[in-house]
């Protein structure tokens, strides 16, 4: 059997393990027996066989775990039960009520599409869980309301290692996933945590937000700005055009960009996605800044010659130049981003070294 390359193999979402274990339940209930295997529909339309453990039922209730398979994917909830009560509710015939049991985060603040107070699991989950639940249990449902409850054993420390606190959901992971489908370092994934990061920080009516390029930047701007609140803070990775766009969409007029030479160096050569297999830095362009900021023509002709931007910042900290340096790529940033967003928000660029010290900033009208 040909194996596939590591790093392909796909998996399944929280929200799709936990409509295939609350479909076992409510098939236990029905048949007075959970199934070891269960096929559930994937929000997607895909018809995925689930394999079931933990189980059990009575006349009134019955208990169902699916084991999350991540594939590939490098997931914090790789491997976590998601499991689903469903009991009877016998005076309220053809009701479906879902709940969020232990493990499950609540939601605290505006800006999720989720009620405040209820039950971190997103619309896709939850009207893929109903229908997966309807579709097996229909006889039931004739007689009978259901009411289901998910719960993530051990979701609470799981969700120490995610970045929920900063949408505002508490004690315990999402229930999350839009096709069903996790695809192995998912780049749609981040992107669009990037574009709800920024929503939740504009319905929650923030005026600022602070994007940045990995966990060192941001460590760093969180030092530099401690008087904002965490949900200002967006690690927007190598997605600036989209990250940009939404701050626009939402009306944020004041933007703060956290990041080192060779990121900056990306955006202030005009690339809107900065990975570093999408292109080169531009060396030209740091040789340019250096010979402004006075630099000798000879160091300015070793950093065009070079294919690292890093080596054009130790060249400058030799030379003592390392702040005007800075300062001017910081303004060809904010010049570059004009063309694209003029008029639309105030931008600070916030600049450090590699070991997150601050090396300066610039600031203006984009």
């Amino acid at each position: 059997m040909e194996r596939k390359p590591k790093g392909t193999r796909k998996g399944y979402t929280t929200g799709a393990c936990s409509a295939a274990a609350a479909r076992a339940a409510a098939l236990g209930l029905l048949t007075g027996a959970v199934p070891d295997v269960v096929e559930c529909e994937l929000p997607n339309g895909q018809q995925v066989r689930f394999t079931v453990t933990d189980a059990y039922c009575d006349k009134l209730s019955a208990h169902a775990v699916v084991v999350k398979d991540a594939g590939d994917d490098p997931d914090v909830t790789d491997k976590a039960p998601l499991t689903a009560d469903v009991r009877l509710l016998p005076d309220a015939p053809g009701s479906l009520i879902l709940k969020g049991g232990n493990g499950v985060g609540t939601v605290t603040m505006p800006g999720l599409g989720l009620e405040v107070g209820g039950a971190a699991i997103n619309p896709v989950p939850r009207r893929n869980i109903e229908a997966n639940v309807r579709a097996a249990a229909e006889p039931l449902l004739q007689q009978s309301g259901l009411e289901v409850t998910i719960s993530v054993p051990g979701g609470e420390d799981l969700a120490k290692k995610t970045l929920n606190y900063r949408l505002g959901i508490v004690g315990g992971i999402s229930i999350l996933g839009t096709t069903g489908i996790v695809h192995p370092y998912s780049t749609a994934a981040f992107r669009a945590s990037v574009i709800q990061g920024i929503e939740v920080a504009a319905n929650q009516g923030q005026s600022v937000v602070v994007l940045t390029t990995g966990g060192r930047t941001e460590k760093f701007t969180m030092r530099e700005l401690p008087e904002l609140a965490p949900a200002c803070f967006v690690q927007m990775g190598d997605f600036l055009k989209y990250a940009l766009d939404t701050v626009v969409k939402c009306g944020i007029r004041q933007v703060v960009i956290g990041g080192m030479v060779g990121k900056l160096t990306k955006i202030a050569q005009g690339e809107t996605i900065t990975h570093a297999n999408r292109s080169a830095v531009d060396t030209d362009l740091l040789a340019e800044i250096a010979a402004e900021i006075g630099a000798p023509d000879e160091v300015c002709n070793d950093i065009r010659a070079s294919e690292m931007a890093r080596y054009a910042s130790e060249r400058m900290e030799e030379l003592g130049l390392i702040d005007p340096f800075y300062r001017a790529l910081g303004e060809r940033v904010i010049q570059t981003l004009r063309g694209r967003y003029a008029g639309k928000f105030h931008l600070t660029v916030l600049m450090c070294d590699f070991d997150g010290n601050k090396l300066a900033e610039a600031a203006g009208e984009v």
